[in-house]
């Protein structure tokens, strides 16, 4: 009968041991993905050996892993046919933890302990006592260094490792231990020793409140979310679970775009293709690989998903974190896809993850790869990437922030204008291609819509001019442009800040219909009106005064510092201020309305009619400002005005 030997832990190794099986976590599935990655190393070691022409035990037997589990038990199995370990490599692997720095860890663990004030024990419905100490989930534990075999005793009463190396006459030898202070060998005998060939069994006795990894969903659940793309067979009571390859590591060109379909599929759960997919394979500055895909539907990450993007981290084929939001900056959230490197440690923390200088250069080799797949999108396939813009145009456009390729943002941006209308977008360069001759800046003019931005008054001298303005349909757009600040040497500027002689070297496109200039007299008497409209609208407004930019309307608001409207708005959001602005009111001399009102001023100063109109003007200017103060009060201005106009045609039609 073969002889039980007995070993102690090293001290280090029960410490960590205590850790684990006393302390509750919520995430102990992790020992699952441990597990699983120990096989497939174990595997690839095999292979690696096979490639060389090593004589290996067992050479008919297929690479595979295999799960499986007995209720009545309380047993969970993993089996794999890799490498498989030696008496001494038993004792050396499973006996020590091996990493260096995991004493000095385990004393952190054990102060921080001490200052939480030690273990504290509660009894549970049934009357037990566990141990309430908790100082993260078990992935921070675990990726603090290579201690994934023992993470099995989170979950395990009692552990059996049958494990025979592949090399060499020695027979399979029996690991077994309780988590404590000791473990045992002893070598297999008889039938059970001849059964086993080569590789490595793990049986793991379950602990009670651990039932659930005894289920197959939830094991199944397990290996999906972790170890879906290990490259060997995992079978689950001899169901295969991986079969979805890891798609990102075959070559490009042997890749066919419905492979590309089903595997965004599979990833989003979308049921449509993707827009675009980008396909990287990179070796500097670090090596990864990377597969990711532009939706063709519009995404929502400004709402209560404004924490849920980013792409999911996998090193070697292992997850380690869903929806890693280090590896693209927040105006890329719409992209989905996976990264996946050789030059991170496998067991690695969320702490870790976020100052790690490899990932952040994972991170840069990435947006500039996208921004070279978008730079050519829009060279060669002008309709997709308007239909990039259009989707997903309202989060790249915030990439103006990003410093490091501000140069390659602003190609990038798309508008509608006056003149594309709601037709397409334009580009900055396209716009360029259309201004006129002497033309130094690219105007743009803020506003709710296109329509709205049609009727706005500042309008009026650019069209007449046949001067292009961008129109800035969101909020955001006008912040993106004063930051760039200008294009090509073309400084952006709003419509709201021209003056008449930054359109003075501009001749007409638009005859603007004749109109009798004013007599001298008639100055006179306007510019007792407007002194008229100052007394009527009081402190509602700092200035009237006659305008240089109007042809088509009758008045029209300006801002006393330069301020756009729709920037002033965002200003005044911001400082939590609902009150409108006090601005200038210019007025057109020449429209109808305004000749009107000047000759029911001539017929008596004190006319109320006058009042009414002169009110009525500022509540129309004031609301394509985007402002309303009382609502009820100009619907009542302006019923009254109708109702005096309709009588007016009456009795008209009646002479």
């Amino acid at each position: 009968m073969a002889k039980l030997k007995k070993h102690a832990f090293k001290a280090e190794t029960q410490k960590v041991l205590s850790i684990l099986t006393h302390s509750l976590y919520t995430n102990r599935e992790i020992f699952l993905r441990e597990l699983l990655s120990n096989a497939s190393d174990a595997l690839d070691k095999l292979r690696f050996l096979q490639s060389k022409g090593e004589a290996i035990r067992g050479g008919d037997v297929p690479l595979e892993i295999r799960v499986s589990a007995n209720k009545d038990e309380m047993l969970l199995q993993i089996s794999d046919t890799g490498l498989g370990m030696t008496e001494k490599e038993l004792v050396e692997n499973l006996g020590t933890i091996a990493k260096s720095g995991s004493e000095r860890f385990v004393n952190d663990m054990e102060t921080d302990r001490a200052s939480a004030g030690g273990h504290s024990e509660k009894s549970d419905a049934a009357g037990e006592n566990e141990h309430s100490w908790s100082s993260g989930s078990a992935a921070d534990i675990i990726g603090r260094f290579g201690i994934g075999f023992y993470s099995v005793f989170m979950v395990a009463e009692s552990v059996d490792v049958i494990s025979r190396s592949a090399l060499g006459d020695e027979p399979a030898h029996m690991w077994s231990s309780r988590g404590t202070g000791d473990f045992t060998i002893k070598a297999l005998e008889g039938d059970e020793a001849v059964a086993f060939s080569r590789g490595t069994v793990i049986k793991a006795t379950l602990k009670e409140d651990a039932r659930e990894f005894l289920e197959k969903r939830r094991l199944e659940s397990v290996i999906r979310k972790h170890s879906n793309f290990l490259p060997f067979p995992i079978h689950l009571e001899d169901e295969r679970i991986n079969t979805t390859p890891a798609l990102w590591r075959e070559p490009k060109f042997a890749i066919t775009e419905q492979q590309y379909a089903e595997f965004y599929s599979y990833l989003t759960y979308d049921q449509e293709k993707a827009l675009d997919v980008i396909h990287l394979s990179v070796d500097a500055p670090v090596q990864f690989n990377a597969l990711l895909f532009i939706p063709d539907s519009a995404q929502e990450y400004f709402g209560d998903r404004r924490d849920q993007w980013g792409l999911d981290l996998y090193v070697r084929r292992v997850l380690i974190e869903r929806s890693n939001s280090e590896l693209i900056p927040q105006y890329l959230a719409f992209l989905k896809g996976v990264v996946d490197t050789e030059d991170l440690p496998l067991n690695i923390s969320r702490e870790t993850l976020q100052e790690n200088l490899v990932l952040r250069k994972i991170s840069q080799t990435v947006v500039k790869q996208v921004y070279a797949h978008l730079e050519k999108m829009a060279e060669t396939d002008a309709g997709k990437y308007e239909r990039f813009w259009t989707l997903h145009g309202r989060y790249f456009k915030f990439a103006f922030n990003d410093f490091v390729n501000r140069d390659r943002v602003a190609p990038l941006l798309r508008f509608s204008s006056s003149a594309t209308g709601a037709a397409s977008l334009t580009s900055l360069d396209q716009y360029l291609n259309r201004a006129r001759d002497g033309q130094k800046d690219i105007w743009h003019l803020a506003a709710p819509s296109i329509e709205a931005a049609r009727v706005n008054p500042h309008m009026e001298r650019f069209r007449k001019k046949g001067l292009e303005v961008l129109y800035l349909l969101d909020p955001v757009d006008e912040f993106a442009l004063e930051t760039l600040g200008a294009y090509k040497e073309h400084p952006f500027k709003s419509v709201e800040r021209a003056e008449a002689k930054d359109l003075s070297d501009f001749s007409d496109t638009e005859e603007s219909p004749a109109v009798a200039a004013l007599s001298e007299d008639e100055k006179a008497a306007f510019d007792k009106l407007l002194d008229r409209m100052r007394a009527i609208l009081g402190d509602r407004v700092t200035d009237i005064r006659v305008s240089e930019r109007l042809s088509g309307s009758p008045a029209v608001l300006a801002s006393p510092d330069g301020v756009s409207s729709s920037m002033e708005k965002l200003l005044r959001v911001m400082q939590k201020d609902e009150s409108a602005p006090k601005k200038i009111l210019e007025v057109n001399p020449d429209h109808p309305l305004t000749r009107a009102m000047l000759r029911m001023f001539e017929g008596g100063p004190d006319n109320p009619l006058l009042e009414d109109f002169v009110n009525s003007l500022f509540d129309n200017v004031r609301l394509l400002d985007g402002y309303i103060d009382d609502p009820q009060l100009m619907a009542d201005r302006t019923l009254k005005l109708m109702d005096k106009a309709a009588s007016w045609y009456v009795d008209l039609l009646k002479l």
